[in-house]
């Protein structure tokens, strides 16, 4: 099969089209024909050295998690999938799932089922992306109807399916972005749309229940200026989020990170939420396998609106 790979770590030009054995499916694993793998910020991370690089140990590796495709084998034990299905997941996270290849091996549970409202590219941009956004703000935060949620980079991957989210938990939601991008996030359904570039959030937005900080650094640490006293600040990336937790700590705020997990239930969740057209996938562009070189250099400008998705 043809796979990306990769013999060091570094820039974009580091990816590389390569033959791998077609992988076998274990006890209580499916194989997966790919037919679409979402482009995530760890995929880059992780292929120049930081991300999920101490995970996997060396080169060569082959990164990416999101899957998009059919059900080709099925392993003893598999009871959810029968071969010919239609399936979507993020295998094995933090480990190695070698996404961006024709063919994925990985646990049944850590799949689902396509919605029928998805096609595959779409579903290929949903399951990493969401889980975050599920697992941040639904099993972490406990969202609840009439709580007033910020959301930071609401336009981007994980922030457009968060806005939907919010909204779908009955959330107040406002986010930041470039006035741009406002006209689509209020498409999506938010409340307020404040941009970053042209006023000081801080100043604008009443207290919250909520923030969902998907850029870290000072951004985090402003973050706590608008946080109600029992508010929770949720911080995504990890190199922000002890800093952002220690300075909340000071003001007696509450402030985490998380990781995202493998998580079927969440899947059928998430799929719920687009069978009941309440969630829909934005994807910005998309490159054949062999370019996901060109991918990559296009997500690391961080002026993606939606996702980025490889097609084999």
């Amino acid at each position: 099969m043809r796979v990306i790979t990769q013999l060091s770590t570094g820039g974009p030009e580091v990816l590389e089209i390569g033959e791998a054995p077609v992988p076998q499916p274990l006890p209580t694993e499916i194989r997966v024909r790919v037919a679409a793998a979402g482009v995530n910020p760890v995929d880059w991370k992780t292929r120049a050295g930081s991300g999920m690089a101490a995970v996997f140990g060396p080169p060569p590796f082959t990164v990416g998690w999101d899957v998009a495709g059919t059900v080709d084998a099925v392993g003893t034990g598999v009871t959810r999938f029968a071969v010919g299905d239609a399936a979507f997941g993020m295998p094995w996270f933090p480990r190695q799932a070698a996404a961006y290849a024709e063919y994925v091996t990985a646990p049944s549970r850590h799949f689902a089922h396509r919605p029928a409202g998805l096609s595959e590219v779409e579903a290929a941009g949903l399951p990493l992306a969401g889980l975050t956004a599920w697992q941040s703000l639904v099993d972490i935060a406990g969202i609840q109807p009439g709580q007033r949620v910020l959301i930071h980079a609401a336009a981007g991957g994980v922030g457009h399916l968060a806005v939907q989210i919010a909204k779908a938990r009955g959330a107040y939601v406002i986010g930041t972005a470039s006035r741009g991008k406002h006209d689509l996030l209020h498409d999506l359904g938010i409340d307020e749309a404040v941009d970053y570039r042209a006023e000081a959030f801080e100043k604008v937005i009443d207290p919250v229940d909520l923030v969902y900080d998907l850029i870290g650094g000072e951004v985090a640490l402003r973050s706590l200026d608008v946080m109600k006293p029992d508010a929770r600040l949720i911080c995504l990336p990890s190199a922000a989020a002890a800093d952002a937790m220690a300075a909340a700590r000071e003001r007696g705020l509450r402030a985490t990170g998380m990781l995202v997990e493998p998580d079927g239930d969440g899947l059928e969740e998430l799929t719920r939420l687009v069978d009941d057209r309440r969630l829909r996938v934005l994807v910005a562009e998309t490159f054949p396998l062999e370019r996901a070189s060109h991918a990559h250099r296009a997500g690391e400008m961080g002026r993606t609106t939606g996702k980025l998705v490889l097609t084999t």
